[in-house]
């Protein structure tokens, strides 16, 4: 009888059901996985909510695990480095095709055909969520040996959070001393600046309105935090902004957006300076609709930066950072909770924080099957 593995299926909007399903038989280049720690990102919570219609899916795409099964013409991750079953491992969620334009090109990132996950339980090989016993890397995923004492807890984001705001800071192309401006401090917001700040950045500001991250932000590289329950006007916070900026600025050199709701994009373009980056990464789902007047852009000479996915380097350059800043900022604390997979309705109920006031930060949970 084949191999069976546990998986929380997403059947209606706020409702998982832990379901078995087959594992799959592994390709000569794929890479069946154990997991062993799932993130709930914040995509994760637009789906969960129904901001996204998306029911029978198995979600979860900020993962770590432990290879499990590996294909016959695998013996080494994309560094060369030996790979045996037992090993801990880190990879893409998405997967390029390889063969298109884009690819042909180095753009892996602009792929049309690389994202393998969100598909339906009906799909074979069924294992395209990171809520589960396994998890399948399809032949051409990028995939790197952890060798870090890191635990998995640390690990999880590294795909996702991590590598993710890691592309749009590098996208802005941060000069010693830029302004940075983070639209939300949640996970995302936290390596974001911690990046910034390793990468030369002066002023960093993070923007939120739970007052536990802001704490934490400014542990992790923020210099400023502003609340936006003590801001609530977006002029004021635009004011305030450009008060902080210093050195001459009229705005911010960059503003990332990682709050994940389109209504902040106009003001996140009002606290930039002329020849200023708007990175986009948030925004994530169908019809995430902002009005936005163009002239400003035009002649504000204002550069909106789109990042979905990341270059595959730098996902060992995120666990490098992690290793090497671990005692400099609490960037291992991220992880804030972890649920076992039977009590992933909990882990989500717990992770909300549309419209909620906590008194706890939640930057992040784990799922641990």
């Amino acid at each position: 009888m084949a191999e069976k593995g546990r998986a929380a299926v997403l059947v209606a909007d706020r409702k998982f059901e832990i379901r078995e399903f087959p594992t799959p038989e592994v390709d000569p280049e794929g890479i069946l996985v154990s997991v062993t720690g799932g993130g709930v990102c914040g995509s994760d919570l637009h789906i969960w909510r129904g901001e996204i219609n998306m029911h029978n899916f198995i979600l979860g795409h900020e993962l770590v695990g432990r290879v499990h099964s590996l294909g016959k013409n695998v013996s080494t991750d994309y560094l060369q480095k030996p790979l045996k079953e037992g090993d801990r491992v880190i990879f893409s969620y998405w997967t390029p095709c390889h063969r298109c334009y884009q690819c042909i090109r180095g753009e892996y990132t602009d792929c049309l055909y690389n994202f393998q996950g969100f598909k339906s339980i009906e799909e074979y090989p069924y294992c395209h969520g990171g809520f589960a016993d396994y998890y399948y890397l399809q032949p051409g995923t990028f995939v790197f040996k952890v060798e870090s004492d890191l635990s998995d807890e640390v690990l999880t984001s590294v795909n996702c959070a991590a590598g993710t705001v890691m592309e749009g800071i590098e996208r802005s192309n941060i000069q010693g001393g830029d302004a940075v401006v983070f639209q939300g401090a949640g996970g995302l917001g936290m390596y974001g600046m911690t990046y910034a700040r390793e990468r030369g950045a002066g002023v960093i500001i993070a923007i939120d309105g739970q007052q536990p991250r802001l704490d934490l932000a400014l542990q992790c590289g923020a210099d400023y935090a502003i609340n936006i329950n003590e801001f609530p006007n977006p002029e004021d916070r635009v004011a305030k902004v450009k008060e902080l900026v210093g050195g001459g600025r009229t705005g911010a050199d960059t503003v990332v957006e990682v709050v994940g709701y389109p209504g902040v994009v106009p003001e996140g373009l009002d606290m930039l300076r002329p020849g200023g980056k708007y990175i986009e990464i948030g925004c994530i789902w169908p019809n995430a609709m902002a009005t936005i007047d163009m002239e400003k852009v035009l002649h504000g000479i204002r550069h909106i930066v789109p990042v979905s996915f990341y270059r595959p380097q730098l996902l060992p350059t995120a666990i490098e950072m992690l290793e090497r800043t671990k005692d400099k900022y609490p960037l291992t604390k991220l992880m804030s909770h972890t649920f076992s997979l039977e009590d992933i309705n909990k882990a989500f109920e717990t992770s909300e924080w549309s419209g909620q006031d906590r008194k706890t930060a939640v930057t992040r949970a784990v799922i641990k099957p």
